[in-house]
């Protein structure tokens, strides 16, 4: 990933006003309406989201066992913009009880956290015993979001495999993943299921299949080497994705398997999982490009979504991918289709796509170019410090509604939503407090939500990525996605920026 935004001032300040002219010309701005909290359903959540290997530290600390993250930046601190790693990260680990009262001020509903799986079971399985200390951690953070009246909503695995099992037998490439997964998910279960009403299976299958398994770009780091991508260990691009995604379904729908037989009649608790996709459109509207972002959507969405709904992968990876895509079995099948309770989504950009010429389809079969689209206006625009975030917010109601078309409406909880902005160390702490343009952001992407939801989408729920400035994986600490500020300078102390302040004026006014 690139860390610097492209073009010049001038380029970066004309498309600031645009970005105003679009916050101006939003759905709520046009209709005269102001953006209130009151103009979602009875009951709507809104909260912000984490991950423990961005958040939490204390990687050696209560018996804590290894992650494939952990060795990732030990070994090769190289592949991390800034050479950094999480062995610190923000330390949430032991300032969460600040963080929980930083929520509680801005008026937030819920907190959305992953349990670190080797907190838990530190060799991945149950033979290395369950360690009490994390234990204690998590019901201590729980009981703290409780108390100060925030719900927790928790994923299980946000990126984070153990490494004795990647040493064992290779992690997710292996079937084994299966069984040691649904065991870590049922102590979580049964420790923290009598407060934890809404669990999360997988964060992002997509982006751990692709960033660790293709492109060599996240934790384990294995791509083909013929690629010259950089990755750090040798593998399969053209088959070790699609096994990884496999299994990763067949542990998500072991866990709820688990957890709808032997808990959820008592715990009354709802299961999901959480995944990732761009808004992909047509480049232009010729069949060629609209079958080519049908495409898109079936490769980066529909992988997991229509398993997930019907039982079986999409028809044109079927036809694209052959015989590197493993098959479900029967029972298998039957398993995945329906294990969910709702759906997260995560939305952050969007993409025009335009169709390749056959020859060109070996590796991909489609390109993007997120300029501009046909007739030349500027639709999606670079204000994100992200190499791969464009904004576009009219994208989060585009794929909600093409969610409730497709998929039969699920209920759905947009679990990631954020934007990003250079760590720029020549401003003053006042200076960079003042995150405007992330205002922009949620003020427009919350308008269109709030659209789709009027045309018949169920969503239920809402977490702004993120509460606090973090590790950012392969960025390091370059860039900022937090509502509030980091001094990664002076203690980790947080600050609130206005954005922050925004959101409490949203929730609480």
């Amino acid at each position: 990933m690139k860390m610097k935004q492209s073009g010049s001032g001038a380029h970066d300040l004309l498309l600031f006003f645009v970005f105003l002219l679009h916050v101006l010309r939003s759905p709520c701005a046009a209709s005269g309406d102001e953006l209130k909290r009151s103009g979602f359903p009875p009951g709507f959540i809104f909260g912000t989201a984490s991950s423990a290997y961005q958040y939490e530290g204390g990687f050696r600390e209560g018996g804590r066992g290894l992650s494939i993250w952990d060795t990732y930046t030990h070994k090769h601190p190289e592949k991390i913009a800034d050479r950094s790693n999480g062995d610190v990260a923000i330390d949430s680990y032991h300032k969460y009880k600040e963080d929980v009262g930083l929520m509680k001020d801005m008026g937030l509903d819920a907190y959305r956290f992953s349990i670190s799986w080797t907190r838990i079971l530190p060799n991945g399985s149950l033979s290395g015993g369950v360690n009490q200390e994390g234990i204690k951690y998590y019901n201590n953070l729980i009981n703290e979001l409780i108390a100060k009246g925030l719900k927790p909503f928790v994923t299980l695995f946000h990126w984070d495999s153990p490494q004795a099992l990647e040493d064992q037998y290779g992690g997710f490439l292996s079937h084994h993943i299966v069984n040691d997964f649904r065991d870590y998910a049922e102590v979580c279960f049964r420790e923290f299921g009598d407060r934890v009403k809404h669990w999360i299976t997988f964060n992002e299958p997509w982006s751990y299949c692709t960033g660790g398994y293709a492109l060599g770009s996240l934790a384990p780091g294995r791509c083909s080497p013929w690629e010259k991508l950089g990755c750090v260990a040798a593998g399969d691009s053209g088959r070790e994705p699609y096994i990884v995604a496999h299994h990763q379904l067949l542990a998500h729908a072991a866990a709820v398997s688990v957890y709808r037989r032997k808990f959820q009649p008592i715990q009354k608790g709802k299961i999901g999982i959480t995944l990732v996709t761009n808004w992909n459109f047509a480049y232009s509207n010729s069949k060629s490009n609209s079958d080519a972002a049908e495409r898109a959507m079936d490769f980066m969405y529909g992988w997991f979504m229509d398993p997930l709904t019907n039982g079986e992968y999409p028809v044109n990876m079927k036809m694209l991918v052959g015989d590197r895509l493993p098959k479900f079995t029967k029972k298998q099948s039957e398993m995945v289709k329906g294990s969910f309770d709702f759906i997260g989504v995560n939305y952050y950009t969007a993409r025009y796509v335009l169709d390749l010429p056959r020859s060109n389809r070996v590796l991909k079969s489609y390109n993007t170019d997120p300029s501009i689209n046909a007739t030349g206006k500027l639709e999606i625009y670079k204000l994100a410090a992200s190499s791969w975030l464009y904004i576009y917010p009219r994208g989060i109601k585009d794929l909600l509604l093409y969610t409730k078309t497709k998929y039969n409406n699920p209920v759905i909880y947009v679990t990631e939503n954020g934007v990003s902005e250079m760590d720029n160390a020549t401003l003053t702490l006042e200076e960079a407090l003042k995150d405007e343009i992330r205002i922009g952001f949620y003020q427009q992407h919350l308008s269109f939500l709030q659209e789709a939801i009027r045309e018949g989408v169920d969503v239920k729920g809402y977490f702004a990525w993120s509460l606090l400035d973090n590790f950012e994986w392969a960025d390091g600490y370059t860039v900022r996605f937090g509502i509030n500020y980091v001094n990664y300078k002076d203690n980790l102390k947080r600050y609130r920026k206005s954005s922050s302040f925004w959101f409490q004026k949203f929730l609480t006014s």
